[in-house]
């Protein structure tokens, strides 16, 4: 207390300068309405700006939350979507009405890690086996796919990206319905490109096509987007189209993203093994 006394003592000259500047000012405005009413908008000016500031501050701490409400919306939108939906059967045909089942869910699950420049890149989901995750999992963004799942554990989720040259996925032009190979070279590729394989050269591509999942692999539901085509290249010794696609997600930017779980994968893998390995 005795050092504040004294600091203040010091500086009694530089307080009493303040004060009577304050006063003066006070007075002046006091007594002329432009002053007071310059005086007025400079204030408000000035509160407007600390509140933008304020607004501003606040809105950047809730997008997380914000993020989050709107991807449980488009996971819970997928959900009712109609490709994740199977028309109802009885024992005589098709049910001609809205009798659907679903076929496919979704989770949703936030990207904590990530890679992109890598020969297998990989993503890490704060999500795992306790929220209904296991291997072999589709994984989609809000716009395009991402990846399937390769490993859990009880809280987290290892997703092989589609920027692997470990994971091939069936797609296919979604003009003409001509399927083939989704293929990942990290040599020539950039994180946003990928190649389309094993499409014959008699099929019509265009730059500009749109790219999706084929579907009916128990992974992605079909129509997924993917991308479109940039480039094609016809190599004389090959039979087959050379295709490069842009990807419609971008997968260096983390953020929510969407597991798909096929419902009816067990049923599917079941009948399926029991075919021969030669046929």
């Amino acid at each position: 207390m005795r050092d504040l006394l004294r600091f203040l003592f010091r500086i009694r000259i530089t307080l009493l300068f303040l004060l009577l500047m304050g006063m003066g000012l006070g007075m002046v405005v006091n007594g002329n309405e432009h002053h007071k009413a310059q005086a007025i908008s400079s204030s408000n000016s000035v509160i407007g700006r600390i509140y933008g500031w304020r607004s501003s501050v606040v809105e950047y701490a809730g997008l997380r939350e914000e993020n989050l409400r709107l991807a449980l919306e488009i996971a819970a939108l997928r959900d009712r979507d109609a490709r994740s939906r199977i028309a109802v059967k009885d024992s005589t045909g098709v049910v001609r009405d809205t009798v659907t089942r679903q076929q496919y869910r979704y989770i949703t699950a936030r990207v904590i890690n990530s890679t992109v420049q890598k020969k297998r890149n990989y993503l890490t989901l704060d999500k795992g086996e306790l929220a209904g995750l296991h291997k072999d999992m589709g994984v989609v963004g809000a716009n395009g796919i991402v990846g399937v799942v390769r490993e859990v554990s009880p809280h987290f989720a290892l997703v092989i990206s589609v920027l692997s040259n470990e994971l091939e996925t069936s797609v296919q032009l979604k003009r003409s319905g001509h399927f083939g190979l989704l293929k990942w070279d990290d040599e020539d590729l950039t994180p946003l490109t990928i190649r389309m394989t094993d499409v014959a050269k008699h099929v019509p591509v265009e730059v500009g096509d749109t790219v999706v999942t084929r579907g009916g692999d128990g992974i992605f539901p079909g129509g997924i987007l993917v991308g479109t085509v940039i480039a094609k290249e016809n190599d004389p010794a090959s039979n087959y189209h050379t295709i490069t696609i842009n990807l419609s997600e971008d997968l260096s930017r983390s953020g929510y993203v969407h597991v798909v779980d096929d419902l009816l994968k067990l049923e599917q893998d079941s009948l399926q093994s029991k075919a021969s390995p030669d046929e």
